[in-house]
């Protein structure tokens, strides 16, 4: 689990980035069935799966982009951060047992209205497995933090 830190607006550069690896269980895809309401037998029926062009079972596409918002929430830029938008293309799937490495880059910073435009980069090896860009509002030093 990724430690909390609180960045501001003021703190972000561009160029900035922070990564998180999360090991995919059988039990993160089950539980993000029950959570999500997705049943869809090729997350949860190997027998299924075995007869998709996959061959296994795969993880949820937005279990995946999840992770994406672990990072924001977290680390980069944190708590107080609010999602505004997010653009997901997903390139190959993520199997039962696969290493997520979610990369996180600020690339772009708008002083109207402190937002950040991040790009988003999930990997499974060598291999891209999702992009996107997100856009978040980012809490400036001079507002009210005693909520977070």
């Amino acid at each position: 689990m990724l430690e909390l830190r609180t960045l501001y607006f003021e703190d972000l550069e561009t160029g900035m980035r922070e990564e998180l690896v999360k090991h995919v269980s059988s039990s993160d895809v089950v539980g993000f069935a029950e959570v999500s309401g997705d049943r869809n037998p090729i997350h949860l029926s190997e027998h299924f799966a075995a007869r998709t062009p996959f061959k296994t079972r795969i993880a949820h596409g937005l279990y995946t982009a999840s992770l994406i918002s672990a990072v924001l929430g977290t680390r980069l830029p944190g708590p107080g951060a609010i999602y505004l938008s997010q653009t997901l293309n997903f390139k190959a799937p993520v199997k039962i047992g696969d290493d997520v490495k979610v990369t996180v880059t600020v690339e772009e910073l708008m002083e109207r209205g402190k937002r950040a435009r991040l790009s988003c980069i999930c990997s499974v090896g060598d291999t891209v497995v999702l992009e996107g860009e997100a856009l978040v509002k980012v809490p400036g030093k001079d507002e009210d933090r005693s909520l977070v």
